[in-house]
This record gives C-alpha cells, structure tokens and sequence, in this order.
C-alpha cells in the first residue's frame, strides 16, 4: 500500500468489547497514533448500517477498517471485496473467528499496529444469491434460535443466558429440513437439522479445532448431521455453529466450488450469515470468489 494510505475505522461502539468504553473512539484514535498513522473514526448510528458506512468510506480510503465483532466486519467486508481497498480488523466482538483465523492480535493496541503496518493478504469470500459472507451460513435450526435469542435479549436476557435457553426452546420443536444439495454438478438428498457452510475449511480435531487453517483455497465446505440423534443435537450443534465441529463421525462433509441447496416445501427460508438472519428465496446458490477481498495481517 502507498506510504500515506488513508484510514478510516467504522466503528460499532454496540459490539460486546466495546459497550462499556465510553471513550472507545477517542482510544483507538490515540492507538492509531501510537503506532504512526491517522485514523478518521466514523462512529455507527443506531440502526445505521456497517455496510452504508463503508461504502461512503470506501471513496477516499484505502484502508477500510471494521472495529466489532463478526457482523460488522462482514458488513465490512462485503463492500470492500472486489474494490481496491482493503479490509482491516479490529475485534471488539465476543467471538472475533475471523480475526482468530487471520492470526489478528485480540489486543486493541497490538491490531491497531497491525493495520497501520498495512500489510496485505488476498482471501476468499463466500457468497450466498447475492449475499457476501466471511466465515460461514446455515440454514435449518440456527436461524430461528438467533430470532429467539434475539427476542429473548429484548426482554433483558444476557447474550450467553439467552442462547442456552433459545437453543433448548427450538430445538424441542424443530422437525429438521430436508434439502436436495447439488455441488459440482452432483445431486444428494439429505435429512438434517442444520445445514453449514464454511467459506474454507474448519478443522474439526486436533489442536486448531473450529479453526479455518486455509482462508484462500477456493472452496466452500457444507457440513450436515444426518444421523445425529436427537439427545446428541444441542451439543453438536453448539459446538458446529462455534466454530468447534468436533464429532466428524456424525457429520458429512460436503467440498464444493459451487453449492445449490434447495429446501423441500419451501420458496422462502431463512438464512443465517455470520450470525445475521435474512430471508432469502430458494433455491439457495453458494459459491466461492476466490482471493476477492484484501486484508491487514500481521507480518509472517
């Protein structure tokens, strides 16, 4: 990147590191400063969108940087895949998989270094009809317990108590989906109670369990339990949607450059990506832009 590359942080000052730092724009401002560079921060408005926020940064930047969790740097990221400019992290949220994924220090100072270092890498996105994702996007069960932990949240639930008692509410009642999935050209019917795709590959065993190792092979990865019992459920599926896909015996992996997955008895479903739910019209077509976004890493 050229020398003098401008910056400009997109901040949700909402995310869950970030909530109780009254003064959290002024700080990373200063650390920015700290480490050499002028950062302009753009606060985001209640209601106010990470990706109308980017795309008006997206003029005079070449750095776009997303300080929040994983919903705002995906929100981020759409709109700056494809472009010049590149994409930096600052985690405020509660998981940060992405910035894990990238080897981005969780320290505020230290990955405010890392960006003002500008050093680029090229990654994949996933995209889902016309929706860009960074980490991965499922349908079937998970959807409707983000609905619910959501509505539980409003009510005055903490976000972790809220997700255990949503999880076991839907679960209870959730007869699973059946979805005809054709990935290069080859047709499968499955049974399950989830559908996830990951932009690249999770490792499910071994030390690096839940995290992506590759984040530019250029392929998507579906992973479904057709044969879990229903006691077995909520354990697998916390631990598939966490990011720690442990039991590969009970899930089948499905590696794709281009996924259709079709819903049976439905034109219309949700869609979780990154832990946002939209709904979408099926069938549902996935497919991998490889090498598409540019991002800020630490040096190797």
């Amino acid at each position: 990147m050229p020398g003098r590359a401008s910056i400009v942080v997109v901040l949700n000052a909402r995310a869950g590191n970030a909530s109780g730092d009254a003064r959290i724009d002024t700080r990373i401002g200063e650390l920015f400063g700290a480490a050499g560079s002028r950062a302009e921060i753009v606060v985001l408005q209640a209601g106010q969108s990470p990706a109308d926020a980017a795309r008006a940064a997206k003029e005079h930047a070449d750095i776009v940087v997303a300080a929040g969790g994983d919903g705002t740097v995906s929100g981020v990221a759409a709109v700056v895949a494809g472009s010049d400019a590149a994409l930096g992290v600052l985690p405020l949220g509660t998981l940060n998989h992405f910035a894990k994924d990238l080897g981005i220090p969780l320290d505020l100072a230290k990955a405010a270094a890392v960006v003002a270092a500008r050093h680029i890498r090229r990654v994949d996105v996933g995209r889902v009809n016309d929706r860009v994702f960074i980490n991965n996007a499922s349908i079937g069960v998970y959807p409707g317990i983000v609905e619910k932990r959501e509505e539980l949240q409003q009510h005055g639930r903490g976000k972790w108590t809220a997700m255990v008692l949503a999880t076991v509410n839907v679960i209870r009642q959730y007869p699973g989906v059946t979805v005809r999935i054709e990935a290069d050209g080859v047709q499968r019917t499955w049974r399950s109670p989830f559908v996830f795709v990951g932009n690249n590959e999770y490792a499910i065993e071994g030390l690096r369990l839940g995290a992506r190792p590759v984040l530019d092979r250029g392929l998507l990865f579906a992973y479904l339990a057709p044969r879990t019992r229903t006691r077995d459920l909520p354990a697998l599926l916390l631990e598939a949607l966490l990011g720690r896909v442990s039991r590969s015996g009970a899930l089948e992996i499905v590696p794709a450059t281009e996924l259709t997955i079709d819903p049976a008895r439905t034109r219309r479903t949700l869609v979780s990506t990154d832990g946002e739910v939209v709904t979408m019209r099926a069938p549902l077509r996935f497919r991998i832009s490889q090498r598409a976004l540019q991002v800020v890493v630490p040096r190797a």
